[in-house]
């Protein structure tokens, strides 16, 4: 069977777990092949356990980040209206590669055009997510002001989807609420020992080991500066882990890790048990459900854009190593039960 994902571009997170159920689903049925289609670079998938035909391809515009921290809200709006002004002929497009392909199910990640041209083909479809883009959307008044068209577009497409499996710290999904299942969190787990994964590294165990983790977008940060400190060993790593690592592994491996809250680095956080300190990321409502939320299921502390940008990271570290683990511990088998429900659909 021929499995179509659809998967934004924007930033690391939706391809990250979208890897980890590719790798599940394969483990569980030999005979599938899998088609991406994203604008998220190549390299994501070379360590997939399985064959992976990456095509890329703009499924939806995001957010026009400027950093990991700051994005351009006009620009935004500007770039989502062309996009959407050509949306009927994307869809007609992408559903006549589905019919020639024979593709026995789309998952979309959480392009609306993954929905719009699964329609079109007479294919199946499946959303996975923990937001919709419309509900990220309406938290701009500029979209009624420059692109009223875009959110009522957006709207219609996600309504087609068959069904929808909507991960924690979510929002949105009213357009698919007669057919949206919550399902755990999917998130990829370290299958290294820390301690290893340390040694690999060179890292010595006498003092905090912090990952710096600002994705695809990065962070205007002074790294050097804030390592030569000496007060713990600091890793920067933005794309492909060094000595055959996975990211996983060196989230596993560190105290603490340093970011802004995202889907993609909050659940390995959670899933391989390691402290997060965060800051702001500018006017993204997902942000305050991150911030509600994730006490209860991850040790973690804020640090203002100030103290980061600045390099004051030491006393927020040593505050956070000491704060008691959280008071729940949140499942982390939803590629398990996520792949069940692709299968059972492709049937």
């Amino acid at each position: 069977m021929t499995l179509f994902f659809y998967i934004s571009g924007h930033g690391f997170g939706h391809a990250s777990r979208d890897l980890e159920l590719i790798n599940t689903i394969a483990a569980a049925e030999r005979d599938v092949r899998f088609v991406v289609r994203t604008a998220v670079p190549h390299w994501l998938f070379e360590r997939a356990r399985a064959a992976v035909d990456v095509q890329p391809l703009e499924t939806d515009t995001g957010l026009v980040q400027i950093d990991s921290l700051r994005f351009d809200e006009e620009r935004t709006v500007r770039d989502a209206a062309a996009f959407y002004r050509t949306f009927d002929r994307r869809a007609d497009e992408e559903a006549q590669r589905l019919r020639a392909d024979g593709a026995a199910l789309v998952v979309g990640d959480i392009p609306p055009l993954a929905f719009a041209a699964a329609e079109r083909a007479g294919v199946k479809s499946l959303a996975l997510s923990n937001f919709t883009w419309d509900w990220i959307y309406s938290a701009y008044p500029a979209f009624e002001a420059l692109a009223p068209e875009v959110i009522p577009t957006i709207r219609a497409a996600y309504a087609t989807a068959t069904l929808a499996l909507r991960l924690p710290f979510h929002d949105g999904f009213e357009p698919m609420a007669a057919v949206t299942e919550d399902i755990p969190l999917i998130a990829r787990r370290s299958r290294r020992d820390p301690a290893d994964t340390r040694r690999v590294l060179g890292i010595s165990a006498d003092r905090p080991f912090v990952l710096a983790s600002f994705g695809a977008y990065g962070a205007p940060l002074p790294y050097d500066r804030i390592a030569a400190s000496g007060e713990f060993t600091l890793l920067n790593v933005q794309q492909v882990p060094p000595h055959g690592l996975e990211y996983q592994d060196l989230v596993a491996a560190a105290d603490v890790v340093v970011s802004k809250p995202g889907y993609g680095i909050v659940s390995e956080c959670i899933a391989n048990n390691t402290a997060l300190l965060y800051t702001s990321r500018g006017h993204f409502i997902e942000y305050d459900r991150f911030v509600a939320e994730m006490p209860r299921v991850l040790r973690c502390r804020f640090i203002s854009q100030d103290d980061l940008l600045a390099g004051r990271w030491a006393g927020a570290i040593s505050s956070l190593l000491a704060q008691p683990g959280p008071p729940e511990r949140a499942r982390v088998d939803g590629a398990e039960i996520a792949a069940a429900k692709v299968l059972n659909a492709a049937r």
